[in-house]
Formats: structure tokens, sequence, C-alpha cells
């Protein structure tokens, strides 16, 4: 399995930004008021990601005494990661699309200003999600084996 790559959470962050724009401008005089807990719930996922990541880590070093990662148990941390990053992406680009539409309207209408808030509460919050994915992932690596100095490829 590959590491994920910027440029495609980058790529799926703006299609969601383009997509999630025209939504807004299509439907925003009909959508109720957003609750500040519609972001702040991602990244509360955030968090727990970045926890999570702490702990595999230490347990894949084998710091302290700590216990083995089951294989398994990796595949299914960097799977969580992988989903994550992208969903995460996603939820960003459509809090980016809501911010370019209300930002400019926030000085007139109380309810774009109120929206624009609550958007920037959720992008920044997605954006940690997708952090917290990137070092979940970044956690699940193998460590580097001190003996393999020649860089041979293990059986």
């Amino acid at each position: 399995m590959t590491p994920t790559r910027y440029r495609d959470l980058i790529a799926i962050a703006v299609v969601a930004t383009l997509l999630g724009n025209i939504l807004v401008q299509l439907t925003y005089s009909t959508t109720p008021p957003l609750p500040v807990a519609a972001g702040v719930t991602i990244g509360v996922l955030a968090v727990a990601e970045f926890g999570v990541g702490i702990v595999l880590r230490r347990r894949i070093e084998r710091r302290g005494g700590a216990a083995p990662v089951p294989p398994l148990v990796a595949a299914r941390a960097v799977l969580l990661a992988k989903a994550s990053s992208v969903a995460g992406a996603v939820i960003a680009g459509l809090w980016a699309g809501l911010l370019v539409h209300t930002v400019p309207r926030a000085d007139v209408v109380v309810a774009a200003f109120r929206d624009s808030v609550t958007a920037g509460i959720g992008l920044v919050c997605a954006l940690l999600l997708v952090g917290g994915a990137l070092w979940l992932e970044y956690c699940c690596r193998a460590p580097e084996d001190p003996d393999d100095s020649d860089g041979a490829a293990r059986s």
C-alpha cells in the first residue's frame, strides 16, 4: 500500500469546493441555519485519530515494553487513515464552497455571517481530520530495520 499523496487530497478538495459552491448557490435561500456542532464533530474525530496514532506508534516501536501491534490492527488503522483523509478533504472542500458563497455576503446578511463562522470552524476541523489521518498513516509505518543497512528487500 502506498502512502496517501497530498496532490490527490488537494484535487479532491478542489472538486468538492466547486461542487459545494454550486450546491450552495442553488439551495442557500432554503437552507436552515447551520449549527456550530456540525463542524466540531469532525474535530473530535481528528483528535481521536491523533491519539490513536500516538498509541500505535509507541506500540510499533515497542517503547516502554509496549505490547506489539498485530498486523491486522495496523492494516485496519491504515485503512481508517486513508478513508479519513479522503473524507476530510471532501468535507473541507464542501465547507470551503460554503465559505466562498457566504463570506462576500457576511457584512450584509446576518445568516451569512453566522454560516461563515460555522463554515470556518468546520473547515478548520476538517483540515485537522486530514492532518490526523495523515499522522495516523505515518505512525503505522514499520520502523526501519537497523540491521538492514544496504536497503535489501525484506523477505
